[in-house]
């Protein structure tokens, strides 16, 4: 009987889909048009201004077109209508038979993701075409999961031929549009997610009988880098089997690719389907399951594809002062500075044992927390809190993260059992006020870095419950140079109030999710801010050149992220962009320069087109509206947050994005049917998902840092070499090439030269002053093969050490390292910088030389010599040039060193040689009579190629008898040793 009745009711749907249809003369009843509307002709039959009739029963005799998509390389072509909003149609539809269909007859024809990331900037789009293939009218359901901080900013859908369209309001004036035009049969929204990051954009739509449905969504995000890694992470969940499913990603890096990787995120099942193609600068991945690959297993007719497509990555760093792009108008700084030591943590670990982390949340606290303070630092200072109606300390104050004390942590959070009420404030403020004494009684090493992890549960139910007073407290109590970071597990927090306080308090605030998981993302989030690399960070322009930069100044740099900065750049006026960049390391004040021409990626971004030519403008909106929202939220007046408001509703409509302050409204031609996407506030989930967790701008502190650094003070139009301690063409001690010395002697206004022949490996003195604490010596290095029976030897190494200072410099054809003690920092010759510590001053002019300067005693310049890498005898070297005027003391001695004390050199009897360009004379000096030849050696420092002539009287046999003793005497064991004197 119930069968029966089935049948019946399927029987009376179609007839009334039938009469329907006859009444409107359109192939879709009410659920898509006003009944009492004409209906609009869609088809060539313009004479009745009706559309044919179409049956169920005549589907299958239509002789359908060709319904492949038009793929241009892999990627299916677009149209835009003429006001710029895509526009497709269902006509480029294939042959639509053998769709698997579920119960409820809607066939999934294909399902694809198109994503192509141009320097960090990903374009997506995600497109699926359905079919009602039952006897009704039905809901179709368009769902999928876009990445919480993307901006959505385009959606069409196409139903049966009719086309949907969307632009972007202001939300008052769409939902007062969407109230007069509302669509029959149609809903939109972009509603939470309980995934972690992402959220969902949701249609549904009642389709006829038969119909044919298209939709398609665009969104975009800068993909960040966390743990060494960008993750481009795409939610791929069809619902159903898929005849055509297909993931696409094409990845555009000018900086080159360092690795490309696609972890089996959706399972073990697709093993060997995704291909990955790299070249150099670009990369293309593919994952293209059949419809018998997608069978969760070969007789079901449910899809294993459901989850999170991920593409991993990351690029090739030159230099450590960042990559410079500019494009059309816009710059983008990426700055991601590798091979630094760690800066020292003191942190403390703020944690939540009420009664409501009962449970599973408690246990993989626990175990977080356990695996967190086993990767303390021996350097950091630490200590634990934790929390109910009451306030308990492991320890009053910061202790050593010893082995010892890292064990009696662990034990003390195993005896953790939690119950009571939540009183935040009280914790927070106990925290500041260690940190807080700490500082006040020194306990805190200058150059490291303070934080507080706070993990919880809830609202707070004891102590202060106003939020904002909360907020207000902590801001207050806490200095300007700690962070605090907050972990909100689950939803029943208030996770909007972490964000606040967090982003106030220069940190950032994460949801964590109450499960199995809760550990791991603990642990992940922890990994994030374990290895502070920088502090104070500030970027700095030409004010003339550029304007609109984006949030340039940050509180602390974390290894393994990156900090990106934009701006617009005169690209008319300006033929190359200068930035520079002052940091605090663990053992030096930073300056790094970099210098671009602004045309270097025109050439490459004309001749790719996959490149999305738009990518600097599209990444400076994202940045500019996200740096608002976080100041909006933290805007201490009204006013103040009117004002952010209204900036950001005119870049989101300018640039045509859904913010939480406009709404995507979805129309027809006619515009008598009208959607609307819109992102409602939800203070259990956080305010804005566009929102990222921005600090706010850090201090310019830039103590200690010269004037020529601080473009606040300085402009920034002068050229790095003007920074360097000037030093005349003549006046300078010099060796060179292979290895020449060049002594300058003031008195007497004369150059001596003589040559030293050793053997590579060797290490010569050249300063040695135990009376001021300097040393230089120069390691040799041979060319790769003899000639003429003589292996030629050059400076490979040469190193410095200011003992008075306890810091070593170590320069090699590749690097430029700083060490004081265990501490070390290295730049390449691929950078422009400059490193303070300890009023020592090392600047580095990319490939080209490294100026180091103590204070105003003395400076010191090496310079590179690189050669052809294939050259079949030589091989790069250094030349070291030192002033004479540098003070040392008199027991000063070395190659050069000794020469600071001016012998009395008397030149007499100049006679011809055995060449007439190059006479003979008799040199009297130290009590030696010396035949010496006149000649010409070379100064590269203005001309590294071919160098300055400089004339010179030579002195032969390694410079015996000018010298003291014999060259061999200045042999030292170790780069950094004092000469023995005889």
């Amino acid at each position: 009987m119930s069968v029966n009745r089935t049948q019946l009711r399927r029987k009376i749907q179609a007839i009334v889909d039938t009469v329907n249809t006859a009444k409107t003369g359109c192939p879709m009843p009410a659920a898509l048009a006003v009944l009492d509307k004409p209906c609009h002709s869609h088809s060539s039959d313009h004479t009745h201004g009706r559309v044919p009739k179409l049956s169920l029963s005549t589907f299958d005799d239509i002789e359908l077109e060709n319904l492949i998509d038009l793929e241009i390389d892999g990627f299916p072509s677009s149209s835009k209508t003429r006001n710029g909003r895509y526009q497709r149609s269902t006509s480029d539809w294939g042959y639509v038979g053998d769709l698997v269909e579920d119960d409820d007859k809607i066939g999934l024809y294909s399902y694809k993701v198109q994503s192509t990331v141009t320097s960090r900037l990903a374009n997506t789009m995600i497109q699926a075409k359905m079919v009602n293939n039952a006897k009704r009218s039905q809901h179709i359901v368009f769902d999928v999961q876009v990445p919480k901080g993307a901006f959505i900013d385009n959606f069409t859908m196409d139903v049966n031929g009719i086309t949907f369209t969307s632009k972007i309001r202001e939300k008052s004036e769409a939902r007062k549009m969407y109230s007069q035009a509302k669509a029959k049969g149609k809903a939109a929204g972009i509603v939470r997610s309980n995934a972690l990051d992402m959220e969902n954009f949701k249609t549904e739509v009642n389709v006829p009988p038969g119909m044919r449905i298209q939709f398609e969504l665009h969104y975009h995000e800068m993909i960040r880098r966390k743990l060494s890694s960008y993750e481009h992470v795409i939610s791929v969940k069809p619902g159903r089997l898929a005849k055509h499913m297909e993931v696409d990603v094409r990845i555009i890096e000018p900086q080159g690719l360092r690795y490309v990787h696609v972890p089996n995120s959706l399972g073990d099942h697709f093993d060997g389907i995704t291909t990955i193609s790299k070249g150099e600068k670009k990369a293309h991945v593919s994952f293209k399951p059949t419809m018998a690959q997608q069978r969760k297993c070969p007789t079901c007719s449910s899809t294993a594809v459901d989850g999170n497509f991920v593409v991993q990555y990351d690029v090739n760093r030159e230099t450590t002062g960042g990559e410079l792009e500019i494009f059309n108008g816009y710059f983008i700084h990426f700055f991601a500075p590798e091979n630094l030591d760690p800066l020292p943590k003191n942190i403390l670990f703020v944690i939540d044992v009420s009664g409501s982390m009962w449970g599973l949340k408690m246990k993989q606290t626990i175990e977080a927390m356990k695996a967190i303070l086993s990767e303390l630092r021996a350097a950091d200072q630490f200590s634990l809190i934790d929390f109910n109606h009451n306030v308990r300390c492991w320890r009053d104050n910061l202790v050593s993260a010893t082995p010892a004390q890292v064990e009696d942590a662990k034990k003390y959070i195993q005896t953790i059992h939690p119950n009571g009420g939540t009183n935040i404030n009280e914790a927070l403020l106990r925290a500041t006020f260690i940190l807080n004494e700490a500082q006040n009684l020194g306990m805190l090493d200058p150059n490291s870095v303070s934080m507080i992890v706070l993990v919880s549960d809830g609202d707070p139910t004891v102590g202060e419950l106003k939020l904002t007073t909360i907020q207000k407290n902590v801001k207050q109590s806490i200095k300007d140079e700690f962070s605090l970071f907050c972990l909100g597990i689950g939803f029943d927090v208030d996770y909007d109030f972490l964000q606040r306080i967090a982003t106030d308090n220069r940190g950032m605030a994460q949801r964590i999710f109450g499960n199995q998981e809760t550990s791991a993302q603990m642990k992940n989030f922890y990994n994030q801010v374990s290895t502070p690399l920088l502090k104070k960070i500030q970027f700095n322009y030409p004010q003339e050149s550029v304007s609109d930069v984006t949030q340039s100044s940050f509180h602390n740099y974390f290894g393994g992220s990156e900090i990106v900065v934009a701006g617009k750049v005169d690209t008319e006026n300006l033929q190359h962009l200068e930035s520079i960049v002052t940091a605090t390391a663990a053992n030096a004040e930073l300056v790094m320069e970099t210098l671009r021409d602004v045309e270097e990626l025109d050439g490459f971004m004309k001749k790719d087109k996959y490149a999305d030519p738009e990518f600097t403008k599209k990444l400076w909106a994202y940045l500019t509206v996200n740096q608002m929202l976080a100041e909006r939220n933290t805007a201490p007046t009204a006013a103040l947050k009117r004002n952010i408001t209204k900036s950001i509703l005119q870049m989101s409509l300018d640039h045509h994005i859904v913010t939480p302050f406009t709404a995507m409204l979805i129309e027809n031609a006619e515009k008598d049917e009208i959607m609307l996407a819109d992102q409602p506030k939800d203070p259990r989930r956080g305010c804005c998902p566009g929102t990222l967790g921005l600090t706010p701008n850090a201090p310019n502190n830039n103590k200690g840092i010269p004037a020529w650094a601080n473009v606040t003070a300085v402009p920034v139009s002068f050229m790095p070499e003007q920074r360097s301690p000037p030093v005349s063409s003549l006046s300078i001690n010099r060796v060179d090439n292979d290895p020449h010395f060049i002594i300058h002697l003031p008195k007497s206004q004369r150059n001596i030269c003589f040559n030293i022949d050793s053997e590579p490996g060797k290490i010569l003195n050249l300063v040695s002053d135990p009376g001021t604490g300097v040393v230089v010596n120069g390691q040799l290095v041979g060319a790769k093969k003899t000639e003429n029976k003589k292996l030629n030897t050059y400076f490979g190494k040469i190193g410095f050490y200011f003992k008075n200072k306890g810091l070593k410099v170590e320069i090699t054809t590749e690097t430029i390292t700083l060490k004081d003690g265990s501490y070390g920092i290295t730049l390449t010759w691929s950078d422009t910088g400059h490193i303070i510590r300890k009023q020592l001053l090392i600047s580095v002019k990319k490939e080209s030389n490294v100026t180091i300067t103590v204070g105003e005693e003395m400076s010191f310049m090496v310079l590179l010599h690189r050669v052809w890498k294939n050259h079949p005898v030589n091989v790069d070297f250094l030349g070291i040039y030192i002033p004479p005027e540098n003070q040392v003391s008199p027991a000063a001695h070395g190659l050069i060193g000794q020469f600071a004390s001016e012998p009395e050199v008397y030149i007499h009897h100049q006679r011809p040689g055995q060449a007439p360009e190059k006479p003979q004379a008799t040199m009297e000096v130290k009590g030696n009579k010396l035949t010496v030849t006149r000649g010409l050696q070379k100064d590269y420092r203005t001309d590294r190629v071919l160098g300055t002539d400089v004339q010179c009287w030579f002195v032969h046999n390694s410079g015996k008898g000018f010298i003291d003793g014999h060259y061999k005497d200045y042999l030292v064991p170790h780069l950094y040793s004092f000469l023995k004197k005889p």
